[in-house]
């Protein structure tokens, strides 16, 4: 039995990163070996087991096959037999197809050491083009490793262009792609991996709403400024389809399969973002779009997603609206300041309650507003 670190961790150590997770590939094992050793079975599609003491997984080194279309349509093979080589032929890029011994030496079949130092992003086989998963989690890479001055070499561009063109991204579940999309927008350089999407032609197939140049554009200025501001998953991805349609944007977000604080954030982004831009060119909000404005997101139960909100806008909307914004800001403190209790007193009960706390919350905005 030989155990080697491998992936990532090697990658992240000669680059002089922080290593976070530890990934083992085990040679010349058997599933009955590991679990005499102590460890625990976690794998359902091949054998993956948990360390007993440190809970790092451990992989029984394995090949697969292409048999059909999609996720699962992969053979797996795992047995005492399969070298160490051939299970580093199956991964993506030549950087994460490195091992390490346990004595520290490093074993690189396919020169990823060299594609390292070169700060190149190279698919390690022609069977890259097996896994369409894998135009992303490249695209994530070129995200990650900008800042490093790393680039995708052309001949993998050229594969990539050509699984795309063959419709391969059809076969990738929504939930697939969304777990990709996510990580990415919190890499160095987010704005990279649509870039990259884009010049693939994958943008398109994936996100079409952003195919126009400027809603793209506008999209990758506004994920920026929240990157720099350290947003959230919700503001980030609604800040990068802040400048399509309501309707549009809630579509893609849903058939994405993203969670709903992202769904519902993209919603509120979009429909803000329109009605401020369409409010005059004055560049002032009314009371009563103030308050409608604050009704629909619910600023009242959900305080902590407005402020989520009003941060989004600010780096969605530039010149005049910003104005709108920080009257937004001034007439929702304001507004929240009304409570029930008053009106309760006076023994106003039922609809007259509900009207009566609305009129005084657009009382104190048009206090605020002026």
């Amino acid at each position: 039995m030989e155990i080697y670190l491998v992936g990532g961790a090697v990658r992240d150590k000669l680059l002089g990163l922080g290593v976070k997770d530890r990934d083992w590939v085990v040679v010349g094992a058997t599933p009955e070996e590991m679990s005499q050793r102590g460890f625990k079975q976690v794998g359902a599609d091949f054998p993956v087991f948990l360390h007993p003491k440190t809970g790092e997984e451990y992989a029984l080194a394995r090949t697969e096959r292409k048999q059909g279309r999609g996720y699962h349509g992969f053979t797996v093979y795992s047995a005492p037999d399969v070298t160490l080589e051939e299970d580093l032929r199956r991964r993506d890029l030549t950087i994460n197809a490195m091992a390490q011994t346990e004595e520290g030496d490093l074993v690189d079949p396919f020169n990823g050491h060299t594609d390292l130092e070169q700060k190149t992003l190279r698919h390690v086989s022609e069977a890259f083009a097996e896994d369409p998963l894998r135009i992303l989690r490249t695209a994530r890479f070129a995200a990650r490793l900008q800042p490093l001055e790393f680039s995708i070499c052309p001949e993998t561009m050229a594969m990539m262009r050509t699984m795309v063109a063959g419709g391969e991204l059809a076969d990738l579940a929504p939930e697939r792609v969304w777990q990709e999309v996510q990580r990415a927008l919190h890499e160095q350089a987010p704005g990279v991996f649509f870039q990259v999407l884009q010049a693939l032609g994958a943008l398109e197939v994936l996100m079409p709403e952003l195919a126009e140049e400027q809603v793209f554009k506008q999209g990758l200025t506004a994920l920026a400024c929240l990157h720099r501001s350290q947003g959230s998953t919700a503001q980030r991805y609604a800040a990068l389809l802040s400048g399509v349609p309501e309707s549009d944007a809630v579509a893609r977000a849903s058939a994405m399969k993203s969670p709903n604080d992202c769904r519902e954030l993209t919603r509120l982004v979009c429909q803000f973002r329109a009605k401020l831009n369409d409010s005059g060119s004055e560049g002032t909000l009314t009371p009563e779009q103030a308050l409608e404005l604050m009704n629909s997101a619910d600023l009242w139960r959900r305080p902590d997603r407005f402020e989520a909100l009003v941060a989004t806008l600010a780096c969605c909307i530039t010149n005049e609206p910003l104005n709108q914004i920080r009257q937004l800001e001034q007439a929702a403190l304001a507004a929240r300041g009304v409570t029930p209790q008053p009106f309760l007193a006076q023994g106003i009960q039922g609809k007259a309650l509900g009207a009566a706390i609305q009129n005084e919350r657009l009382a104190r905005i048009s206090q605020a507003l002026n």
